[in-house]
């Protein structure tokens, strides 16, 4: 598989890893330690890292059209990726914890340490790790307004996310809307660096 292919897949089995682990998450009724909660975190954290190249790709959708637009979609792209960077450490840290402990007690007096740390609660779980939404919106919104993409598409990745905000129970939900707006976005990834898309193309697949 080429790095461009892998990266176009990232659009399907980013959304898709988040599903998996809402649902083993709402199977999980023990909140940890066990193989549900390792197995869930570890598609968490597949799913997050997945969602690099759909970054990426997006920014080299964006770049396509130069100029002040190119620099504005790499300045996203990064805040996307600093936000992805949060949410990986984050799911870092509960595997971590996790494997450490014997039971659900042990785990919680190991996160109440672990996020009394100074700077730790809003770095790695409240405040960086929404950037990665925010990038992601941005860039969405980005190319909608240029027409690349519908409205429509941004407006489902808000809905997903205000889904999952709310409670973590409709994370499979939001999957599902993030992967119905991702997923045929896929084809608007340029095939390698001498790789060219043309308008019409970008139109008709992001419809």
């Amino acid at each position: 598989m080429t790095t461009t292919t892998w990266g176009r897949s990232a659009f399907v089995a980013g959304p898709g890893c988040m599903a998996a682990y809402g649902l083993v998450r709402l199977m999980d009724t023990e909140r940890g330690p066990g193989p549900a909660w390792s197995i869930g975190h570890l598609f968490l954290l597949a799913g997050v890292l997945l969602f690099v190249p759909v970054l990426l790709g997006l920014r080299r959708v964006v770049a396509r059209q130069g100029g002040t637009q190119r620099a504005v979609g790499t300045g996203l792209a990064a805040l996307g990726l600093v936000g992805v960077a949060a949410v990986a450490v984050q799911a870092g840290i509960d595997l971590l914890v996790a494997y450490v402990s014997a039971d659900h007690e042990t785990m919680s007096e190991l996160f109440a340490r672990i996020q009394s740390v100074p700077g730790v609660l809003p770095v790695v779980y409240r405040v960086v790790p929404v950037l990665f939404y925010v990038g992601l919106l941005l860039l969405l919104g980005q190319l909608a307004v240029l027409r690349v993409i519908s409205a429509w598409r941004p407006v489902v990745v808000v809905a997903g996310t205000v889904a999952m905000t709310a409670t973590l129970d409709l994370l499979p939900v939001a999957a599902l809307l993030f992967l119905l707006a991702l997923a045929p976005l896929r084809r608007l990834v340029p095939a390698g660096q001498a790789g060219a898309v043309r308008s019409a193309g970008w139109r008709t697949a992001g419809g």
